[in-house]
């Protein structure tokens, strides 16, 4: 039983490296062949009516937990769910392990969320709007604020791993123990496990990516408060 993709070589390539470069041939070739023929008629392809679906699913998230257009956010935090979710679910592929159960993987998507955060805030609110929140309400605050950026992108890393990998070490102990019921079972609860695992993580990034940009539309919703008073 491997318990990470790391311990895998094929062909002298890294396991991890090997699924993770199929993954994103699968959705890029996937991608081409949904959008490929986009229709704005009645009636559409199931392709397209799946894709929707899904868009529209995500941007309502979105729009629910940061309460902004989520047009901007959809991209990034999209592809993170879209990556996930195919990397776990196509566990029940006989001779394939999930990347997603590779600290290197799991800590390279929670790297990618770490510098999004302040991509997006910069973006939102510019680069002293966003550093001065590091020094809110003290500046005695700004090594809080570091380490609180630092602990949960490890978080991010180590919650998805762990919870691939305990999945795996599961799987591996019903084979030996009983070898022939447990595991299809248990196969169909990885499924779920690992679409819940990539709804969390989505979720997780987009909380994270939602507090560094709320500050300066908070801000603006007060200002304005203030100025309608004012102004009455």
């Amino acid at each position: 039983m491997h318990i990470s993709t790391d311990q895998i070589t094929i062909w002298g390539i890294n396991g991890t490296l090997l699924f993770t470069w199929a993954i994103m041939a699968l959705l890029g070739i996937g991608s081409w062949l949904v959008t490929r023929k986009l229709s704005e008629e009645t009636h559409l392809s199931r392709w397209q009516n799946l894709l929707e679906v899904l868009v529209e699913g995500l941007q309502n998230q979105i729009r629910e937990i940061s309460g902004q257009n989520p047009t901007i956010y959809l991209p990034f935090v999209g592809t993170l769910f879209i990556f996930i979710a195919v990397s776990n679910c196509l566990a029940i592929v006989p001779g394939y392990h999930p990347p997603t159960g590779s600290l290197s993987t799991t800590a390279a998507l929670a790297i990618c969320v770490f510098f999004a955060v302040p991509f997006y805030g910069i973006r939102k609110q510019g680069l002293i709007g966003y550093l001065r929140e590091y020094i809110q309400p003290s500046p005695i605050m700004l090594p809080f604020h570091i380490i609180g950026e630092l602990s949960r992108t490890l978080s991010l890393a180590v919650r998805l791993f762990g919870n691939m990998m305990s999945d795996a070490m599961i799987v591996g102990i019903l084979l030996s123990i009983a070898p022939l019921f447990f595991p299809i079972i248990m196969q169909a609860l990885g499924l779920l496990t690992g679409l819940i695992q990539a709804y969390i993580f989505a979720i997780l990034a987009m909380v994270y990516i939602a507090s560094a940009t709320q500050a300066q539309q908070e801000m603006g919703t007060n200002t304005s408060q203030r100025e309608e008073v004012v102004n009455g």
